[in-house]
């Protein structure tokens, strides 16, 4: 069924591929899109921020590291699906031009205890640009069915109807980290996957069997078109700065508006539950820390934690993040 399998691994293997040219374009799209900050849309807005030049989401790296991923290490075929990353550290941005492969070492190979047609595979990977410099690393586990081993059935699902979102009108106050309480938490509203959104997004980034075709999901087991967990997670992005335009408006009305910085990584993403097409996810935001930092004066470290819900109040996703945001108002 799928074309490779847990067996096909050793602990130890080190697996290349690439490369990948990253274009101008494709930085532009996938930030108008998902992650509108000026430092991924427009080279002289970039000047006036903390980046100082163009360059691409980390989102979309994590994209373009699945992409060869699934073409390198999963040889074009199609996995059972990954629980989480534990964690991922931007290093270095991606620029237009830049040509970025993947260095991925197997770890580890477990078989499942309790579900005997599968595996679980531990890989660290490494993106790395024409230069030779690493720009990503990613800790991870996906699952591969095991040779030979009867496939359990398929979910039983229940296709949803995308609830038509209507965007909220509430804003609230953009703080300065420095004044920011722990503990705030930001809904970030709601947003409704649909099959062409699915489909779209995996051709770029993530193309599975079970991401690309209604009929060839079916027969996984996940039992239906799915997102890419990449797809959830970009989602969560576009829904933070939809919010956050509505606070900046308001925050504006009132004295200046604190700047948010490019994202050094996060830890413990799950993705604890399908999202299905059809399926309408809610997200919110919650402040755990911060703090000012050393190297780079006027800024700080936020660390956030952020998830999402179906609709039927199920768990779907949650990661523990990190991002640069302006320390204090500038005197």
């Amino acid at each position: 069924m799928t074309g490779i399998t847990f067996e096909d691994f050793t602990p130890g293997d080190v697996i290349e591929g690439g490369p990948l040219t990253v274009t101008r374009e494709a930085i532009v799209a996938f930030a108008k899109e998902f992650d509108p900050q000026p430092f991924h849309l427009d080279e002289e807005a970039a000047k006036a921020t903390l980046a100082g030049q163009l360059i691409g989401s980390g989102w979309q790296t994590a994209g373009f590291g699945m992409r060869l991923l699934q073409a390198h290490v999963f040889r074009g075929a199609t996995s059972m699906g990954s629980p989480g990353i534990s964690q991922l550290r931007w290093l270095r941005p991606v620029l237009p031009g830049d040509a970025l492969r993947i260095v991925t070492k197997v770890e580890e190979c477990r078989a499942s205890n309790s579900k005997p047609d599968r595996g679980f595979v531990r890989f660290t990977l490494t993106v790395v640009n024409g230069r030779d410099e690493s720009v990503m690393t990613q800790a991870f586990t996906v699952m591969f069915a095991r040779r030979g081993a009867k496939p359990l059935p398929p979910r039983a699902v229940t296709p949803g109807d995308p609830a038509e979102v209507i965007e909220g009108n509430d804003a609230e106050m953009l703080l300065f980290l420095k004044q920011a309480k722990l503990g705030t938490v930001r809904d970030l509203g709601r947003h409704a996957f649909t099959p062409e959104a699915i489909i779209a997004f995996a051709r770029d980034y993530d193309p599975q069997a079970f991401h690309l075709d209604a009929d060839a999901a079916r027969k996984t087991h996940f039992g239906a078109l799915c997102a890419s967990g990449w797809h959830t997670a970009a989602v969560w992005m576009k829904r933070l700065h939809i919010t956050r335009q509505r606070d900046i408006a308001l925050t504006e009305r009132a004295g200046p508006v604190p700047q948010l910085g490019p994202s050094p990584g996060f830890r413990d993403m799950r993705w604890l539950a399908p999202v299905y097409a059809g399926d309408t996810i809610s997200y919110a935001c919650t402040l755990l820390d911060k703090r000012e930092s050393a190297s780079r004066p006027g800024w700080g470290v936020a660390t956030h934690h952020n998830t999402a819900q179906n609709q039927r109040g199920e768990r779907v996703f949650e990661f523990t993040g990190s991002v640069f945001w302006q320390w204090d108002a500038p005197v």
